[in-house]
């Protein structure tokens, strides 16, 4: 990989791939309460410089497998930044005029109950499809470069893969209800 050896261009390269990936990834990740002068596209940056700049010591294995790398990274520093300001807070009164934009419990739970069923169905897939699926649904690859990854002919083969590993996917999750 050049990027590890040094070349610029390649480093330019990484950056302009997956920073806006990684950026639509984490887009309001980041709590109301957990942002101070940082904000979410501030904290993906930051992770992927410095992940760029150790770019030596990261062990990359299987398509997909640096974001997945950057974008723990980013979920790890989105954690820390989330318990530091839970340290900070203090105890003040706050106004009852204030509303909260986060979801409530109840759309966390519902929210929660699609991921579960959304994860059952996928382990219950073949490796081929879960292949696929987290490809283009977890890391936002485009077709043309799943084709490369998974050495389908073409960018259609690819897309039309996936849209069969889809229509699988939600069958497995209609029958869970």
């Amino acid at each position: 990989m050049l990027a590890r050896g040094g070349d610029a261009p390649a480093r330019e390269h990484l950056l302009a791939r997956y920073l806006p990936r990684l950026q639509r990834w984490a887009s309001g990740r980041l709590p109301l309460r957990a942002r101070s002068l940082l904000d979410t596209t501030d904290l993906v940056q930051e992770t992927l410089l410095r992940t760029m700049e150790g770019l030596d010591r990261v062990e990359v294995r299987g398509p997909g497998g640096f974001q997945a790398y950057v974008r723990q990274a980013v979920l790890n520093r989105i954690r820390d930044q989330v318990r530091w300001a839970g340290r900070r807070q203090g105890r003040e009164e706050l106004s009852e005029d204030l509303r909260d934009s986060s979801p409530s419990p109840l759309e966390e739970a519902i929210g929660g109950a699609v991921l579960d069923r959304y994860e059952r169905a996928l382990a219950g897939l073949g490796q081929e499809d879960q292949e696929l699926l987290h490809l283009r649904i977890e890391l936002d690859f485009d077709y043309g470069e799943i084709a490369t990854m998974t050495g389908r002919p073409s960018r259609d083969a690819a897309r039309m893969a996936v849209q069969r590993a889809l229509g699988r996917l939600a069958e497995a999750m209609g029958h869970e209800r």
